[in-house]
């Protein structure tokens, strides 16, 4: 099994996913390329104390830019759409 804070990396802070967060109890979150579904429900369920109803995954492949001559290419990444049980809530920025 692997460590719970390798596979959830960081919420994400997004109109459409604060659209989603208010409308439909549902959270975006960047999780680890590597991870599954269930690593991913179990690793929320855990760290932030919630229940997970249904876990969805979006792939996003890095685009191709150009910084002068050079030209690079930003990092693939994996999102992850949770939606939480009803009566579940969940609010990243409660402090401040």
């Amino acid at each position: 099994m692997k460590n719970l804070y390798t596979v959830v990396k960081k919420p994400l802070f997004t109109e459409k996913g604060s659209a989603l967060k208010e409308s439909e109890n549902k959270l975006l979150i960047e999780v680890a390329k590597e991870s599954n579904k269930l690593e991913i429900k179990r690793a929320v369920e855990e760290i932030f104390k919630v229940k997970v109803e249904k876990v969805a995954t979006i792939k996003s492949h890095g685009k191709w830019k150009r910084y002068g001559k050079s030209i690079g290419k930003r990092s693939d990444r994996k999102k992850a759409l949770i939606t939480l049980k009803k009566g579940e809530k969940l609010d990243f920025i409660e402090g401040a």
